[in-house]
């Protein structure tokens, strides 16, 4: 399926959803956010989807927020405006319980929402001449639900630095901050990360997602708690036909 706001193709267990506004820096109207959302409602039910890669159109991977769609919204009630927000914020809740790998490849910038958006996937893929920011501070915005998962990958120190000076950092601040999860060198970035990509597509999708589905499940548990569901997954994983045939082929060598 392709819609002018987002390209959308599957290819060799990957989707790849391509942000399509090129000539507005991949900005998040709401035609793109409800696009984005009817794609990973259709990839979770998907069978040929086992890995989800998500990147933008042109030089840059997302600006953020569509700023003339933000000032039309300043005449709203406040109503209005928080629906609108929580639909972004559905799609943030969507890729994290989607029990498959959401990547982001991070080219040019990734700034505001649009930096939220890829901190929103289980593996951020960053160009080394990839920047990442949170400017609103400086437009008198907050960002205010990318701090859920900003606090969560850097910490709240590192995360207030970042949003209340709305600095921008470089691929290699962002890897050393825990904001990114690699990055890739300008020459040969593509190839190298579609054999990431392909590698990860190639995993056992049951075992992708119950180590998705336990990683985000640990956060506010205790210890015991958290080793208790370790336990119960561990013995879930023993279960699947893909692991008995996995070690049954790992023997025989």
């Amino acid at each position: 399926m392709s819609v002018d706001r987002l390209l959308a193709e599957v290819s060799d267990g990957v989707l790849t959803l391509t942000l399509n506004r090129p000539e507005k820096r991949n900005a998040l109207n709401s035609g793109l956010v409800d696009s984005l959302l009817g794609e990973l409602d259709i990839a979770e039910l998907d069978h040929r989807v086992r890995v989800v890669l998500l990147q933008g159109k042109g030089k840059d991977f997302c600006a953020g927020a569509d700023l003339a769609e933000l000032l039309e919204s300043v005449e709203r009630p406040p109503e209005e405006n928080a629906a609108g927000a929580q639909r972004l914020g559905d799609v943030f809740v969507k890729m994290r319980q989607l029990p498959k790998v959401v990547v982001a490849a991070v080219k040019g910038r990734a700034l505001a929402g649009g930096c939220g958006l890829a901190t929103a996937c289980d593996i951020v893929l960053a160009h080394e001449a990839a920047e990442f920011g949170y400017p609103e501070v400086m437009r008198g915005f907050v960002p205010a639900m990318v701090m859920a998962m900003l606090r969560r990958a850097v910490g709240e120190k590192v995360a207030f630095d970042l949003v209340g000076t709305g600095r921008t950092i470089s691929a290699a601040e962002a890897l050393s901050v825990g904001l990114v999860s690699r990055v890739l060198p300008a020459d040969g970035f593509e190839e190298e990360l579609a054999e990431i990509v392909s590698n990860l597509a190639q995993r056992s999708p049951t075992a992708s997602a119950l180590i998705k589905r336990q990683l985000y499940d640990i956060e506010g548990r205790g210890f015991r708690d958290a080793i208790a569901l370790g336990a119960r997954v561990n013995a879930l994983a023993r279960s699947t036909p893909e692991f008995g045939a996995a070690v049954a082929q790992f023997l025989k060598k």
